[in-house]
């Protein structure tokens, strides 16, 4: 009996993963189809950002150090167990994990650390949050992008928090202060002290929890927080279907003016001087 219930969870759980790399394939032609480069963007603030940050091919020195930040991490081979608030993994079978396979599998890509340090040196915003720290790969491109700024970064599993802390120590990045939080827990508590105080965050990176209901809470507790000018980057827009939906629902909300998908990415800005615009980008 439990022979037969090992194959049938098997069976469910290839047959899952399929459908959903399948919907990826789909949503990613559909991307390719109607995306553009910055000779179809009229706009100038985007025509600007695309130029300027996106597009920027020049080598950077910071760039090594985030090479060597995820060298250190992909020959680490300790084994810690992680507690996994969001949607879970495609690629793990198992909460106990190696360092340098989550390293390797589930953190950020260089070409992404690369553009997202870009993107906060183009922006150059003081406060930071980030939601989900895992080992800290994007954490030290939004560190690095300005040494000057106070980045918050949360993280909901003790032992990849502690990892990251110890990671982000060794490379020196004491512009970063590591929290280990539920985040709509966190996010709540932010919403009552904006009853008395101000606070704001001039970029946020949304990389917590790929699920519809999640990401959009973390988009309803933070909007009392926008300025005009802040940034907002929302991971895995198209993870899956209801992905897309709470994407979809974001780039409508009448407070967000400028949206730029990158398959990969969404950045939302709040600017009220533009007309509400959506971007289809390759990046």
């Amino acid at each position: 009996m439990a022979f037969g219930y090992s194959l049938s969870y098997l069976y469910l759980r290839r047959h899952f993963v399929t459908v959903a790399m399948l919907f990826q394939i789909k949503s990613y032609l559909k991307f390719l189809w109607n995306s553009k480069n910055e000779h179809a963007v009229h706009s100038p603030f985007v025509f600007h950002l695309l130029t300027k940050c996106f597009y920027d091919k020049k080598a950077k020195p910071e760039y090594a150090i985030l090479k060597k930040y995820r060298k250190s991490l992909l020959e680490n081979k300790n084994v810690i167990e992680v507690t996994d608030f969001g949607a879970g993994s495609k690629v793990f079978k198992s909460n106990t994990r190696q360092i340098a396979k989550i390293a390797k599998t589930a953190g950020i890509s260089p070409k992404r650390a690369e553009l997202l340090f870009r993107v906060v040196r183009y922006f150059q915003p003081n406060t930071i949050l980030e939601i989900g720290t895992s080992l800290g790969l994007a954490t030290s491109a939004l560190a690095l992008g300005n040494l000057n700024a106070k980045v918050i970064t949360l993280e909901g599993c003790p032992q990849t928090a502690n990892q990251s802390q110890l990671q982000l120590q060794k490379f020196n990045f004491n512009n970063v202060n590591s929290v280990i939080t539920e985040f709509e827990k966190y996010l709540q508590e932010i919403k009552l002290r904006l009853k008395t105080e101000t606070e704001n965050f001039e970029l946020i990176y949304f990389d917590g929890n790929h699920s519809k209901k999640a990401t959009l809470a973390y988009f309803e507790l933070l909007l009392p927080t926008i300025t005009n000018d802040c940034v907002w980057i929302f991971d895995d827009i198209h993870w899956s279907a209801e992905m897309e939906e709470a994407w979809g629902i974001i780039k409508n909300h009448p407070k967000v003016k400028v949206t730029i998908d990158t398959f990969q990415w969404g950045f939302v800005f709040f600017r009220r001087e533009q007309k509400k615009e959506h971007f289809i980008i390759r990046a």
